[in-house]
């Protein structure tokens, strides 16, 4: 995208296919900015292994607590690889060391680095105890030579590997008991007579099981140490084979997959991603979308070559493909053959689950593993030029949250604006640009707010009755509740029926009741923010013969809103987890500024030279930091936003916010 070159960073995940010594090789690149982390979730998603890149002048930062985080809920076997050896400040064992202390993981240094910032050219293979240097005069790193270390020409720099290698086989060895036996039974005398196969072997069980992370180092702007780091991940990441995915079971061969992302093309329309996990797919070929419950034609099949595509005839499991001709196909979406395959694999569950004694519903959600989408924590008012231009800009917007679920659109019922919201400044700026871009509309955007919750502190009883005549039909209801706060955090709010309720009127009324509580719950009284942590017991529902259920939804809604409004009511705010990485000579001023936003330092690091405070600072206080942060340090520091929780606001805070508001409107 032109946004990524403009401002050097990955703004969607890009996926590129390639050949490496045999292997075929998947690679997606995923983004490392916290508003994108949907990006990175769907991409986890559906793959079977990573590579964690860090700065080796920066070690751990924010947000790769982030990514390794996600990582470790999909259970990916991961290598780390210590990128930017050539940086000034570059220092590989200060970012192993944040690799241990920060991620919690055990590292296995498979090579070291042969100097460091300028002085970078090379890295030694512990495994092998060979030397990889690139020729100066090679731009694109393809150039480099591997010796073997010698005694005579490098005594320090063998005497260094061999220590590192017989480390890391008592690393292995304590984690891996096949090869603890091997050790012990024929090379306990001498680690260097072990053979490099068996120790990749070791380190290859141990990557899979998670129990460890292979690291190797390099500089990606030179290409050094790009091709070792390709034979690590042929030699450790697993291969489709190797993972175990429980619903395939199901499946008998039968094409399964999952669309994980849609772009949009001008000339082709909505691209669609598919990691094909068992089966076979091809062009012209009917598929069926097990979440919409609709068959769809793919028209052409592709493969990925970052922007550019190459048509293909058919592709096995395994492999990540485009298809072109899904219209319907969004993330998360689960695609199968036919139908009758689709019900072919729940019988198959539900066989299994009776075996195991899981439930009907467990087999459904074998099928269908989708992705987390993020709430939205920003929101802002968008603005088409002009009135005519209101359809263009409806139909960009649903075509960007097609391609990014992480935005949200929604109109406002009072003022009948359209309103955007995303994870951060950064995400909306960059929608902002894609609209003008993209689909040649100049939108005004308002100015950010942010996305506040409301919920109730004490419980209150109500009654409502709507009595109604229309036509020559009566609709009477009359509704008692009692609305109170909810026992533990719940974004919905939590309802419960009292025993004076019958059996027969829930059968016929509750998915009414529910819808009728669930819309009031969506704007509050205070705000008109969506209320959370709220507890709904239902003691009396009374509906007159005849009446519609409209009428019973409207009812309820307007009993829940009564309760809202009678109750002692607060507002909660997002609170943003802050990570400010700066000079120790800017320090002070840095501190003095987050204590004015309400900020809460939690502690304070040293990394190398630099400074990081860590704490907690609510989200409307730190609205345009980067502006300010720019201006208190000379541009040297950077931050990192991530939202913590939603945290009640104090009564000053809370009375000075609604009286802001209500002298706005």
């Amino acid at each position: 995208m032109a946004q990524e070159r403009e401002r050097g960073i990955t703004i969607q995940s890009a996926a590129v296919t390639f050949d490496w010594k045999g292997y075929r090789i998947n690679l997606i690149d995923t983004p490392g900015h916290v508003d994108f982390t949907l990006e990175v979730e769907r991409c986890l998603r559906v793959l079977d292994g990573a590579v964690a890149v860090f700065d080796a002048s920066a070690g751990v930062e924010a947000q790769t607590l982030t990514v390794w985080r996600q990582a470790d809920k999909h259970k990916i076997p991961r290598i780390c690889f210590v990128n930017k050896m050539d940086k000034t400040g570059a220092s590989f064992n200060y970012t192993v060391e944040s690799i241990r202390k920060k991620l919690k993981a055990k590292p296995l240094l498979l090579q070291l680095p042969i100097g460091e910032a300028k002085a970078f050219k090379g890295v030694v293979d512990v495994v092998s105890k060979e030397k990889l240097l690139w020729t100066s005069n090679s731009a694109d790193g393809k150039d480099f030579e591997r010796k073997p270390l010698l005694e005579k020409s490098d005594p320090e720099l063998l005497k260094e590997t061999t220590e590192a290698r017989n480390v890391l086989i008592e690393q292995v060895a304590d984690l891996d008991d096949e090869f603890a036996d091997l050790v012990l039974r024929e090379f306990s005398e001498n680690f260097d007579l072990l053979p490099a196969e068996k120790l990749q072997t070791a380190i290859h069980r141990i990557t899979l099981a998670q129990a460890a992370v292979p690291v190797l180092c390099g500089s990606a702007l030179k290409n050094k140490g790009i091709q070792p780091l390709l034979d690590a991940i042929t030699m450790y990441l697993p291969s489709p084979e190797e993972c175990k995915y429980e619903f395939l079971q199901w499946h008998k061969g039968d094409l399964c997959a999952l669309a994980f992302k849609v772009l949009h093309d001008k000339q082709r329309g909505p691209l669609v991603f598919l990691r094909i996990y068992s089966g076979t797919l091809k062009p012209q070929l009917a598929i069926h979308n097990i979440n919409r419950n609709c068959t769809e034609r793919m028209s052409r099949l592709l493969l990925p070559f970052a922007d550019q595509h190459i048509e293909i005839p058919s592709l096995a499991a395994g492999n990540i493909a485009l298809t072109v001709g899904l219209k319907h196909t969004a993330t998360g979406d689960t695609i199968v053959s036919s139908k009758s395959s689709a019900l072919a694999a729940v019988r198959q569950a539900e066989r299994g689950g009776k075996k195991n004694r899981q439930s009907s519903e467990e087999a459904e959600r074998l099928l269908l593993a989708g992705v987390e989408i993020p709430e939205p924590v920003f929101f802002c008012t968008i603005e088409p030029p002009s009135m005519a231009k209101q359809p263009d800009l409806d139909h960009a917007l649903k075509c960007l949250q097609r391609e990014d679920p992480s935005l949200k659109v929604r109109l406002d019922p009072d003022s009948g604006q359209t309103i955007l919201c995303g994870m951060g400044e950064l995400h909306i700026e960059i929608i902002h640009e894609r609209i003008k871009r993209e689909y040649g509309l100049e939108t005004y955007l308002g100015p950010l707010q942010v996305a506040y919750r409301e919920t109730v502190l004490n419980s209150v009883r109500t009654t409502d009755t709507l009595d109604r005549t229309l036509g020559d039909k009566r609709h009477l209801v009359t509704v008692e509740l009692e609305a109170g706060p909810a026992e533990a955090t719940s974004v919905v709010p939590v309802i419960a029926y009292a025993e004076s309720i019958s059996e027969d009127l829930l059968q016929a009324s509750q998915e009414v009741i529910e819808n009728g509580i669930h819309s009031a719950c969506l704007q509050g009284p205070l705000l008109g923010s969506p209320v959370q942590d709220v507890a709904i017991t239902l003691h009396s529902v009374i509906i007159h013969p005849g009446t519609s259920m409209t009428m019973v939804s409207a009812c309820v809604s307007r009993c829940v809103q009564k309760a809202l409004k009678k109750a002692e009511k607060q507002i909660l705010e997002p609170l943003m987890h802050l990570e400010v990485t700066v000079a120790t000579d800017y320090l002070s001023p840095v501190l003095a500024d987050l204590a004015q936003r309400r900020g809460n330092i939690q502690e304070i690091q040293t990394r190398q030279d630099n400074k990081v405070v860590i704490g907690f600072v609510p989200l409307a206080e730190i609205m345009g930091y980067s502006t300010v942060l720019r201006t208190l340090t000379s541009g040297s520091a950077t931050f990192a936003l991530e939202l913590s929780t939603y945290q009640a606001m104090s009564p000053q805070d809370q009375n000075s916010l609604l009286n802001q508001r209500s002298s706005t409107f």
